[in-house]
């Protein structure tokens, strides 16, 4: 079983006329127990923002989790940064 499942993303969302430019990142790693972490961070850009970490058994597991809020702030007006 490969063990290399790191998948990264950062989304944005800014809109100048209500001074808004936010952050979501999302991450899964795998950890030394085996299971595999599902870590968000969101705030301010530019600024530290807060974090959140999931642990999961697998990492199907983990990219359904990462494909449900990738969709759900798509929803608010985030985009996927390039």
């Amino acid at each position: 079983m490969s063990r290399e499942v790191i998948q990264y993303l950062v989304l944005d969302r800014c809109d100048r006329r209500c001074n808004m430019a936010r952050y979501y990142a999302l991450t899964i790693e795998p950890t030394l127990f085996g299971d595999f972490a599902f870590i968000r961070e969101w705030g301010r850009i530019g600024r530290p923002g807060q974090r959140r970490v999931e642990f999961l058994d697998s990492p199907t597991l983990a990219m359904e989790e990462l494909d449900t809020w990738i969709k759900r702030k798509c929803r608010k007006g985030y985009s996927i940064r390039e």
